[in-house]
């Protein structure tokens, strides 16, 4: 396998991905290792200059005034990743951490922080020997960057000559959670002495935000898939009249993401002898409104991907060095970017997932589907079996859920470091949120699925001549592979957990 070379500059989605998930092995481009050794030698021309600079020879935050003289950089470096590691709350799972550590790695690799090369080849080599720091998912606002997260990173990645073994943090390292200075030392790599603003380099940026953006993002185009293979399915199951997806209607309207989901589904119900044998004119909202519900969330991910395609390729600590003597201090660390696409992203998915919901309360609802009540397969079984009654409940709970997480989180802010730091992004916790709906609207979705896969086994019992489209008909059976059709009532989770694995692996919409 070959390596994926990152230079800070064109590191894809997709990249990140196949880093944070199959541990695909990564290397420092040789332009990348130039550049950084260019800055760093920037870098310690202003130090030796003597002049103050914010980051490099002062305080922090609050303490920018203050000049450090150059004996204490290596330990005002070091204060800086013990004092700010103040996370708390569950630990983000490993292939969130292995995605901010590659997008930390290529930040730096531009070449305008200063910091030596050793830096991102130390994150590299634990990249490709499996050393995963233990990050605590809570405590960063965003701004400046992700903070707290990224010092957690950092304990074990440096050191300094007084470390105490409870100050290297912990890691997980082949099947074991290690102190961070044992992990290290078993993968053979050795630890750094953080260097003038090296601190900073590290820790400066939205990287956690951006991980959880870019995996998020991940998912998010494949649960739109799977949400127009629902709709399709549950339009087939309950005889729904097609008029409502002609491309001449969606046209009408012109928003491109609408047009291409009437598409997709008019291609997964082509050759249905199910659809419009209802003889209605038309159906409840959500039917006949899918694409116009799921259309703006294609377009909303199409907007969002392109922020973050950005944010992983760009340079976002402070201060920033273009030349000998040319270091400029900004705001380039700030979160709203990620913060606000993420927020949009909740949103957008939020609602694929409620409107699932609505189609499988009306595929469950024998008076609005013509299929028996819970799609109880039997007459003579209802009541005794109760069907898939409880499916809907949870998707309801999830729904709602959904709706409080996606309540825009990069609008609220809160000052900090007594008011120099006065509008904070909440980046972090917008990105958090969205990983849970995602997640959450993977489980609605596969509820819809289960239930009108169940549907369009009654609804062909009822009708032996009738015929699915090709595309709801190759999904169906592969479910049927998975989860075997179950007459009466049965421990419905684990078909509903089987689906859900199908849909995220792609394997339903491939």
């Amino acid at each position: 396998m070959s390596d994926l070379i990152i230079d800070g500059e064109q590191l894809s989605l997709a990249d990140v991905q196949r880093v944070a998930t199959a541990r695909h092995p990564v290397s420092l481009a040789p332009d990348a290792l130039k550049r950084m050794q260019a800055s760093h030698t920037w870098l310690n021309e202003i130090v030796a200059a003597g002049k103050p600079v914010y980051g490099i020879n002062t305080g922090f935050g609050i303490f920018a005034d203050k000049q450090i003289s150059p004996a204490d950089i290596a330990k005002l470096n070091r204060n800086l990743i013990l004092s700010h590691a103040m996370g708390t709350g569950p630990e983000l799972p490993t292939e969130v951490v292995r995605a901010a550590m590659l997008i930390r790695a290529n930040t730096l690799a531009a070449g305008v922080s200063g910091a030596k090369p050793e830096l991102v080849q130390t994150l590299l080599h634990m990249l490709n020997k499996g050393v995963t720091p233990c990050i605590p998912s809570q405590g960063s606002l965003g701004s400046s960057g992700d903070l707290a997260p990224l010092s957690h990173l950092a304990l074990v990645m440096t050191t300094d000559e007084h470390e105490r073994e409870d100050e290297s943090g912990w890691a997980e390292y082949e099947g074991q959670r290690l102190r961070g200075a044992a992990a290290m030392a078993a993968a053979g790599i050795p630890r750094l002495v953080l260097g003038p603003k090296e601190a900073l380099a590290v820790t400066n940026g939205a990287t956690f935000s951006a991980a959880l953006a870019v995996l998020t993002i991940q998912m998010a185009e494949t649960l739109l898939l799977a949400a127009e293979l629902s709709a399709a399915m549950s339009l087939e199951a309950v005889l729904g009249a097609s008029a409502a997806f002609d491309e001449r209607l969606h046209i009408a309207r012109r928003h491109p993401g609408q047009i291409e989901v009437a598409a997709r589904i008019r291609t997964l119900t082509a050759g249905s002898t199910l659809l419009n044998a209802g003889g209605r004119v038309q159906d409840v909202y959500s039917l006949r409104c899918a694409p116009q519900v799921q259309g703006p969330a294609r377009e909303t991910l199409a907007y969002v991907r392109g922020i973050i395609e950005k944010e992983i390729n760009a340079a976002t600590d402070n201060p920033l060095l273009f030349g000998p003597g040319e270091s400029l201090s900004g705001g380039n660390f700030h979160g709203e970017p990620v913060g606000m696409a993420m927020d949009f992203l909740a949103i957008a998915l939020s609602e694929v997932a409620a409107i699932s919901e609505r189609r499988s309360y009306h595929l469950l609802d024998g008076s609005l589907s013509g299929l028996p009540p819970m799609l109880v397969a039997g007459g003579a079984a209802a009541g005794l079996n109760s069907g898939l009654m409880l499916l809907q409940y949870t998707a309801a709970s999830l729904v709602l859920e959904n709706q409080g997480l996606a309540a825009p989180d990069s609008v609220r802010s809160l000052p900090t470091s007594a008011g120099k730091e006065d509008h904070n992004a909440n980046a972090m916790t917008a990105a958090r949120h969205a990983w849970q709906v995602a997640h959450n609207t993977a489980q609605v979705l596969a509820l819809e699925l289960t239930c009108a896969a169940r549907a369009l086994d009654l609804r062909l019992a009822q009708m032996p001549g009738a015929q699915l489209g090709g595309g709801v008909a190759a999904a169906h059976q592969h479910i049927r592979a998975a989860a075997p059709l179950r007459q009466d009532d049965a421990l419905w989770s684990v078909e509903v957990d089987a689906i859900r694995v199908q849909l995220l692996a792609g394997e339903l919409t491939a």
